[in-house]
């Protein structure tokens, strides 16, 4: 069963996922009907999640069915709650490539002024090119930006923008993928292969992978970047694996101080 549900859910562009696929998810969510692990972005809860990833790293427990969250996406929404004012304060908020998952329930939120953004998401509000960011200077409280610092030509002209358009004392989130066995962020344009790249960078489409430096490049941006060790320091092992939360991984809280 595993086997058939990666394999749908493989050949699905996420973007197309996101718009269609939630129906796909929810049917084949009648094979998990459970109550051993909760989605802390929707609340449903189900025996395990759905497993998913693209071609030969599909992960086993990684898709809500309900809102297709995924571990980052469950990480993130658990962060907001624990460790931010976002659900209490009067919030300004940018979401660059905004995840299916988190527009609803943002947008029905009255104490948040929210706006989507991307330059090809069919599922943003504005089309923008997050090296341009087509707001004024300290327009924002909050921004969120995930998974995007890969993909785009200058990184750190896209952190600057985030950080220029942030009020100050406003925050930003803004994770990318990372491998924490290297010191350095790694590129090599040289590496052309579609398969090669997927094999150094996790996607062929990745421009980079960032190392155990990535504070670093985000500072290089402006912010100021606690390296928040959330889910290894505050949660326990019970609560990580009813959440099914990536394990090690570091959110990056960034801030114009």
């Amino acid at each position: 069963m595993k086997s058939i549900i990666s394999f749908v859910l493989r050949f699905i562009p996420r973007p197309y996922l996101q718009l269609v696929g939630h129906w796909v998810a929810r049917f084949l969510s009648i094979f998990y009907l459970g109550k051993n692990v909760t989605c802390p972005v929707c609340e449903s809860q189900y025996r395990k999640f759905l497993p998913y990833g693209r071609n030969t790293s599909s992960r086993d427990n990684a898709l809500c069915p309900h809102c297709l969250s995924l571990e980052r996406h469950r990480l993130m929404g658990l962060y907001l709650r624990r460790k931010t004012n976002f659900y209490s304060a009067q919030l300004k908020v940018l979401h660059v490539a905004p995840e299916y998952c988190f527009i609803n329930r943002f947008e029905e939120m009255k104490n948040l002024d929210y706006i989507t953004a991307d330059i090809e998401s069919p599922l943003a509000k504005v089309k923008m090119d997050i090296h341009q960011i087509p707001f004024p200077d300290n327009t924002f409280d909050v921004a969120f930006c995930n998974h995007v610092m890969e993909h785009v030509d200058d990184y750190v002209l896209a952190m600057r923008e985030l950080f220029r358009v942030l009020r100050p004392g406003g925050w930003a989130l803004i994770q990318s993928p990372q491998d924490l066995r290297h010191a350095t962020t790694y590129e090599d344009a040289t590496i052309t292969d579609p398969r090669e790249r997927e094999k150094h960078f996790l996607q062929n489409d990745h421009l980079r992978l960032f190392g155990r430096d990535y504070a670093r490049e985000l500072e290089k941006g402006g912010f100021t970047v606690t390296e928040d060790r959330f889910v290894m320091d505050e949660l326990t092992p019970a609560e990580v694996k009813r959440y099914a939360l990536p394990a090690d991984e570091i959110v990056y809280f960034c801030q114009k101080t």
